[in-house]
């Protein structure tokens, strides 16, 4: 396949100083492809495209405040050279303005009905498209919500006058029937307290009726913050993407939304009352189960862990309990941890579904907010309520991923003190596709000193799995799976990465630590979207068609193709998707320090050729030396895949660990390492992920003989056309690909087990 056109990179330095200059490196790889010789992948480098944008570290210093730009129209904006420091103090010089054409507002104005938030990606591309700065877009947006905010409360207004004066008016005509009212026995005006049957029941109505409103407004003001009629409900939401992501854009053909997700709409505003009784009802039940030990709470033998007692839950909650549907079991868990996160901000990124989607990115594959009934009081989240779906998964093609709708409730209980709560909102709106409701599930977070917080993770689920392969059912039942053991354990590595990456005092004497602070940042963002990219590719989603290729097995290689289409993140063309899970008699972790290190890499990698991996640059990730990015130089004896670099994040837990990788460009690394923009890298991920087999977790903690459920996953680029159909050819050698890896791993853990 011939390589693509390499872009000098401007103005950049190498990427490593020292034995060799990687300036003078030969030809580099964007993503595995399909070779025609030996087999073999060779690399294929794709253009770059790099533009002049305003940095990331400017715009990150300005909020996009939804109230801001009042006074400023929505079709110009001020002229970005005249404004900040760079304006003249002269007083009689006035300021330049920059009116917008007509075409760019018509096509601004399209954007706004279909996105009205759109990410820094999205106005970029914007931007681009329309010959305006990204801030231009930006401001251009701010004022037009702002005008539309405007418009609509302006609109009530009106609307709350014209029924004020209805109702005047049909006071005053009551007053004057009243007034002329006689006695139908008598004739003569009617006495005080008199009244008819039919206007008794009518009174009584009416009272029965103010209570009901009076009760409903009381419980919004009470635990939601505001009255019921003054929540910003959104009457035409914005349908949400299939994977909402704000750190990549991906295609709707690349991940498709699942059976449930696709049949779910906003809810209407008949359910949204009941929906803020049902959200203020599971946050009292999460509170006390996160609090209630026994006899709610069975301890396990080892102290480790805990079990729900059904019977128990069901006399401390009787009204929120409903039969569980035929074949639905009940999955409960509790864990309590210390991490490194404010509690505030914690609360942010939990309430925020693009950070909270993409700091899970191994458990929750897609996620979108459909509607929002509160946004919180007084600058915070405390009151907020957020109608969602989200798609929850284990990485591999064996375990169904799980879909639900919900609702999402935050609130302050005391100073230092919150909660967030989901609860199924199946319950409202049935649907026969339904295979897990979310009971109430979430966490309580309570802040510690310098900066740490307690969280207490509560995950209570009713599902079918039946679907789930026999190779994982013990890791599903145990809650190592989608329990809440996983749920903090992923939270506590990613805060320690989050950490790492605000760090300062960062040692210069090492060889290959990468010092520079905008260099880092960059590259971390490219590793996380290559995580993401990974985990979502290879879970067994009801948007996905895996087809399998060999075998009757465990060992059963699973492929599916899908089209990438516009997309910078991506190389265009056919990508063949191929993964199979096994069971291996060796500890996760001696799995994980095989998969991981450079010096074994020879004795699996089909792509390095045989030839040697040398660390070139690497980011510490948290206290665990395995949890980190890297940057992997091959030298391999072929010439045409000499000096090609891998980007490779490794990272692990006591629930699931993984490596993934994926061939770079040389020449959009120098740009990433220098601080430039991520996104255009294109990158096709492919690794593994790691998880116990759902043995004795003490056997595991010691570090005894327990097993490990390995996933092997490659994404391969079969053909950069996307029109392009696939050949049976292209088949067989990703099947003898994935095979060999499987092969070559086994015997060399297995030797080493010996």
């Amino acid at each position: 396949m011939p390589a693509g056109v390499m872009i000098p990179a401007r103005n950049m330095p190498s990427v490593i100083t020292g034995n060799g200059n990687v300036s003078g490196f030969g030809t580099s790889s964007s993503g595995l492809t399909l070779g025609q010789h030996n087999n073999m992948m060779e690399g294929q480098l794709h253009p770059l495209e790099m533009t002049q944008n305003t940095s990331e570290s400017e715009i990150a210093r300005m909020r996009d405040d939804e109230f801001d730009s009042t006074n400023k129209s929505g079709s110009e904006n001020h002229d970005l050279g005249g404004s900040g420091d760079d304006q003249d103090p002269r007083p009689n010089k006035k300021k330049r303005y920059h009116r917008h054409t007509q075409h760019q507002i018509q096509e601004m104005e399209g954007f706004f009905k279909e996105c009205p938030h759109p990410d820094d990606k999205q106005r970029k591309e914007l931007g681009r498209e329309l010959g305006l700065e990204p801030l231009q877009v930006k401001f251009w947006f701010q004022n037009k919500r702002t005008q539309m905010k405007t418009q609509h409360e302006r609109n009530e207004n009106t609307q709350l006058r014209t029924e004020n004066e209805k109702l005047r008016a049909d006071s005053m005509r009551y007053r004057e029937a009243l007034s002329t009212a006689s006695c139908p026995n008598c004739g003569g005006p009617t006495a005080v307290g008199q009244m008819s049957f039919d206007e008794h029941n009518l009174r009584l109505e009416n009272a029965r009726l103010r209570e009901e409103i009076d009760r409903i407004s009381a419980i919004a003001a009470k635990y939601v913050g505001k009255p019921l009629g003054n929540l910003p409900l959104l009457s035409s939401p914005v349908p949400p993407r299939p994977f909402d992501f704000s750190a990549q854009p991906v295609s709707e053909e690349m991940y498709g939304v699942g059976d449930l997700l696709r049949s779910i709409s906003a809810p209407s505003e008949v359910d949204k009352p009941m929906i803020i009784e049902l959200a203020v009802a599971a946050m009292e039940e999460l509170v006390r189960m996160a609090q209630m030990d026994e006899p709610l709470w069975i301890a396990s033998l080892d102290g480790t862990t805990c079990m729900l007692n059904e019977e128990e839950y069901i006399r401390t909650f009787p009204s929120g309990n409903c039969p569980k549907p035929n074949g639905f079991k009940c999955e409960a868990s509790r864990e309590t941890a210390v991490i490194i996160m404010n509690h505030i901000s914690l609360v942010e990124i939990l309430m925020d579904v693009h950070q909270w989607s993409t700091m899970f990115s191994g458990i929750v594959s897609k996620a979108s907010t459909m509607d929002v009934l509160s946004t919180g009081v007084a600058g915070n989240y405390n009151g907020a309520l957020q109608v969602m779906t989200a798609e929850f998964q284990v990485p591999s093609p064996l375990v169904p991923t799980r879909e639900s709708y919900y609702v999402r409730y935050c609130k302050q209980h005391a100073e230092g003190t919150w909660a967030v709560v989901d609860v199924s909102l199946d319950d409202i709106r049935p649907s026969p596709t339904v295979r897990c409701r979310r009971r109430p599930s979430g966490c309580l977070v309570q802040e510690m000193p310098n900066g740490y917080s307690k969280v207490t993770w509560v995950e209570h689920v009713e599902v079918d799995d039946r679907g789930v392969h026999n190779l994982y059912k013990n890791i599903v039942s145990s809650g190592l799976a989608f329990g809440a053991r996983r749920w903090v354990a992923t939270l506590d590595r990613q805060c320690e990465r989050l950490a790492s990456l605000l760090a300062s005092n960062i040692p210069a004497g090492d060889v290959g630590v990468i010092t520079n602070r905008d260099g880092r940042k960059s590259m971390l963002k490219l590793a996380e979207r290559m995580v993401i990219s990974f985990c979502g590719g290879v879970s067994a989603s009801t948007a996905h068609t895996w087809t399998t290729l060999s075998g009757t097995g465990a060992d059963d290689v699973r492929v599916m193709t899908r089209k990438s289409v516009d997309d910078p993140g991506r190389p265009p063309g056919i990508v063949l998707s191929a993964a199979t899970s096994f069971w291996l008699p060796v500890s996760p972790k001696r799995v994980f320090d095989f998969l991981r290190d450079e010096n074994y890499r020879s004795e699996w990698d089909i792509l390095s050729n045989g030839g040697a991996v040398q660390e070139m640059a690497h980011i510490a990730n948290g206290r665990d030396p395995g949890n980190c990015v890297s940057l992997l130089r091959v030298n391999s004896a072929n010439s045409n895949q000499s000096n090609m670099l891998i980007l490779q994040e490794s990272c692990t837990d006591p629930t699931a660990s993984f490596v993934i990788y994926a061939p770079v460009d040389i020449v959009a690394m120098n740009v990433v390492l220098n601080g430039g923009d991520p996104d255009y890298v294109a990158l096709l991920p492919s690794g593994f992920a790691i998880f116990p087999d759902g043995t004795d977790s003490r056997i595991a903690d010691a570090g005894g003989s327990s097993g490990s459920l390995l996933t092997v996953a490659f994404q391969i680029l079969v053909d950069s056309v996307p029109t392009a159909k696939l050949s049976l050819g292209s088949v067989a050698t990703v099947n003898n690909l994935i095979a060999c890896t499987v092969e070559r791993i086994k015997a060399s853990l297995s030797c080493d087990n010996a």
